[in-house]
């Protein structure tokens, strides 16, 4: 068995079917927040893979501007073509999603705050259990006429397939007319058309719905009495498919100019489970498997471990896992993952983590990301009280932390200095418990150039960089590291060292000069690195560097 070539998306298909299910069983607020969490996933998936691909759309540019490259510039064009297809597509969605999402709301033409409703901190849709306004929009249509398919549903099925067709004419069109002067035979040209542009992600089932008796178009199968939450990550996870399409037709573009592919080899475990809250004895079941950017993977190059123990893979590409629950408070499951590529022998590994609630029928605290409490940042946490209603607890801070906000069962704590905390919670005048925290300052981040931490580099790559940056790797908190300063010693083959001294993280004048004197066999050593986090009083020392320039 080999894992489908999208496995983020395979997975958000697979979390949609099973919130239908439960959906079925109306588990209505839980499924109608997870539909949320859904929506919010897909488009924080298209906001990363848009980013990428103008970086990559960006860097095709810079690299046709060499004249050694203008037989592939006609490539531009059709990168343009495309991309404004998606963005035509995107805005067609975009203006349908508000519609729902107001004619489930205040129904004042536009979308605005009075279409949404916060409740303990939590923004969400006003309307977003409404099943009627779905389907007379996308199902019914203004007429209320089912046979006629006038609905916006059947509307955007035809724009799908529209978009689709105009993509893969323009890739057609092109690799047509100048494949060959792209060096590509015929055998080529159409493998890349087949597997580049007739094989993208975004396309539409129209036999499906024909199997089932009830519905009477793809838009009544897909769309017919659903929710709004239900309705807007369908929506949303369309819109993730055209820019998993636009992104895998771009980036194939670019390699063929000859310029680097951007390669995805980042996996990371990914831990499915069933609760985060157990009470003692009680046994905790979960679903383990790969989450990765990358092309097939076969399972058999995957290891998976839990706690340090190994977990079989089954046919589904993912592993069980359980464990019984045992003592009180906040559990911290360690799950690790290597993955062979099978054509290079590379193993790549990920780590994560996975933090669930043991409780005694009492009360307990749990930080939400990690067991202590991190300066410069805000940690939030989550106080839970059996048998005690949320609006009735209570949450004082004493030590080297204090509460920033928070109410019910949700608060942010943030950390004063390094130390110890206490959370004293109570409820009703009544003392429910003290749980002690732990204080730190955030952990050291990397100090790198372009992406490396030293050793050999190219030229090229090297003198593109405009200076260093600090990155927080494991840290699972939204924070910034600033590099405040460091020393840059250029060292020409054959010839003395030439040092400078650089203020802050992008290189001055001074430094930037000798960066564009670098050739091969010159080496670049980079020292007294210093960088400030949130929370510090002053900056700290990163170490050193040494580049060996090829």
């Amino acid at each position: 068995m080999s894992i489908p070539k999208e496995p983020r998306q395979l997975m958000i298909n697979i979390m949609y079917l099973v919130l239908m299910a439960l959906l079925a069983l109306n588990v209505s607020a839980e499924v109608m927040n997870a539909f949320q969490t859904l929506d919010e996933g897909n488009q924080a998936s298209m906001d990363t893979v848009d980013k990428q691909t103008t970086q990559t759309a960006k860097d095709l540019t810079s690299l046709l501007d060499d004249d050694s490259k203008a037989k592939f510039r006609p490539i531009l064009a059709t990168v343009t073509d495309i991309r404004a297809q998606v963005s035509q597509f995107n805005a067609y969605v975009k203006e349908l999603h508000d519609n729902l999402i107001d004619e489930a709301g205040n129904q004042n033409g536009e979308l605005d705050e009075d279409d949404y409703v916060t409740k303990k901190g939590i923004r969400s849709v006003r309307g977003k259990k409404n099943k009627d306004v779905t389907t007379r929009i996308l199902v019914y249509g203004d007429d209320g006429v089912v046979e006629g398919q006038n609905g916006k549903g059947d509307e955007l099925k035809d724009k799908i397939i529209e978009t689709r067709q105009a993509i893969i004419d323009r890739y057609t069109e092109l690799l047509n007319t100048y494949g060959k002067d792209f060096d590509l035979n015929e055998s080529d040209i159409a493998g890349h058309i087949q597997s580049d542009a007739v094989n993208m992600p975004f396309s539409v089932d129209d036999e499906t719905w024909k199997s089932n008796d009830k519905k009477v178009s793809w838009a009544d199968f897909k769309f017919g009495h659903m929710p709004v939450a239900a309705v807007l990550p369908l929506m949303s996870q369309i819109q993730s498919d055209l820019k998993v399409s636009e992104a895998n037709i771009v980036n194939a573009l670019r390699q063929m100019a000859g310029g680097k592919v951007v390669e995805v080899d980042n996996f990371f475990p990914v831990f499915e489970a069933d609760r985060s809250y157990v009470i003692g004895g009680e046994r905790l079941t979960a679903k383990v498997s790969v989450g990765a950017f990358s092309s097939a993977l076969d399972p058999g190059n995957v290891v998976l471990r839990a706690n340090g123990t190994r977990l079989p893979i089954g046919a589904d590409g993912k592993a069980d896992f359980s464990v019984l629950a045992s003592g009180t408070g906040p559990k911290t499951i360690n799950l690790d993952v290597a993955v062979t590529n099978p054509l290079t022998g590379e193993t790549k590994t990920g780590t994560n983590t996975f933090t669930y609630e043991v409780g005694t029928r009492s009360v307990s605290v749990a930080a939400d990301k990690m067991n202590v409490f991190y300066m410069g940042v805000e940690n939030p946490i989550t106080v839970s009280a059996a048998g005690v209603n949320s609006d009735d607890v209570r949450v004082n801070i004493s030590g080297d932390a204090k509460r920033k906000s928070g109410s019910g069962s949700k608060f942010i704590v943030t950390g004063s200095k390094v130390g110890t905390a206490k959370v004293n919670v109570t409820a009703n005048g009544q003392t429910l418990g003290s749980f002690d925290f732990r204080v730190k300052r955030i952990p050291d981040p990397v100090a790198k150039v372009g992406g490396s931490r030293g050793g050999r580099i190219k030229s090229t790559t090297f003198k593109v960089q405009t200076g260093l940056y600090a990155e927080l790797e494991n840290f699972d908190f939204g924070a910034k590291c600033i590099i405040s300063g460091f020393e840059l010693m250029y060292a020409p083959k054959g010839r003395d060292v030439v040092p400078s001294i650089n203020a802050g993280g992008n290189y001055t004048p001074s430094t930037l000069k000798l960066v564009k004197l670098v050739k091969p066999g010159d080496r670049i050593y980079i020292s007294n690195i210093k960088a400030r986090c949130p929370g510090d009083t002053g900056p700290r020392p990163l170490g050193s560097m040494n580049f060996e320039i090829n």
